[in-house]
């Protein structure tokens, strides 16, 4: 379905945190999505992921992670000086911060008149893994999709250790975990120590790990780039929230 498109602004922590809202454009109540970037902020790559989303019917709203330490509007470019950027900018964020920025997100989510409140679930990629898996923490947060989500079975996400395997139990909603296999960020004991941890909280869960896929082979501006497990990954992300968030509230 076609879409629109805009940016709000919320505060937190006297911190202005831009959001970009990504909706269906037919009037009605959907579903909403907390949707989390990689390090790179809300560029192309980003934004067309969210957009793509909200076309299966969802409302999207994707906050700046680093809005305390860069100006509104900040993209990173996804190159080396970027990378060092963008990395520097999630070991200076408390893992107390992220947390504040997806309730203010979540809330907004809730109080908006195009979403069904019971229907919320998050998503993310790389850093935004990690951070949608934590967003499953929260309070009606039914489904999250995890994608290639670093750091949570290393507990590295801010500038504190993240307790994000210490709270698994938490997690009252359903998760879907997609990897690559030789993505050098999550290697393979990275997931079983995941995986397992899942699996003795009684999370329910479904991983895929996809054969030769690297790190980021969501993001269409890049080397890594696959867009045969792009497709594979959207069908199963697309299949998995409709499932998970169905029915009325």
């Amino acid at each position: 379905m076609q879409i629109t498109r805009r940016n709000i602004e919320l505060r937190v922590d006297d911190s202005l945190m831009r959001v970009y809202v990504a909706a269906p454009k037919p009037p009605g109540i959907y579903p909403g999505i907390l949707f989390f970037s990689d390090i790179y902020q809300l560029g192309g790559p980003i934004a067309r992921l969210a957009e793509h989303l909200a076309g299966y019917g969802y409302v999207v709203a994707a906050p700046e992670i680093f809005h305390r330490l860069l100006p509104v509007g900040t993209v990173i470019e996804p190159d080396d000086l970027g990378r060092m950027q963008g990395n520097d900018a999630a070991r200076r964020t408390s893992v107390a911060d992220y947390d504040a920025d997806a309730r203010a997100v979540l809330e907004f989510l809730q109080n908006e008149p195009s979403v069904l409140r019971s229907q919320i679930g998050a998503m993310g990629f790389c850093i935004g893994g990690h951070l949608a898996f934590r967003a499953a923490l929260q309070a009606g947060v039914k489904a999250a999709v995890c994608i290639y989500p670093t750091g949570i079975h290393s507990g590295k996400l801010g500038k504190d250790p993240a307790d994000s395997l210490q709270r698994i139990s938490e997690i009252e909603g359903e998760l879907l975990l997609i990897f690559g296999s030789v993505d050098p960020h999550i290697p393979p004991e990275g997931r079983s120590i995941l995986l397992d941890a899942l699996q003795q909280a009684n999370v329910k869960h479904r991983a895929i790990v996809y054969e030769a896929a690297d790190h980021t082979f969501m993001r269409d501006d890049g080397h890594r780039f696959d867009p045969v497990y792009t497709d594979a990954a959207w069908a199963e992300t697309t299949q998995f929230l409709k499932a998970a968030l169905s029915g009325n509230g």
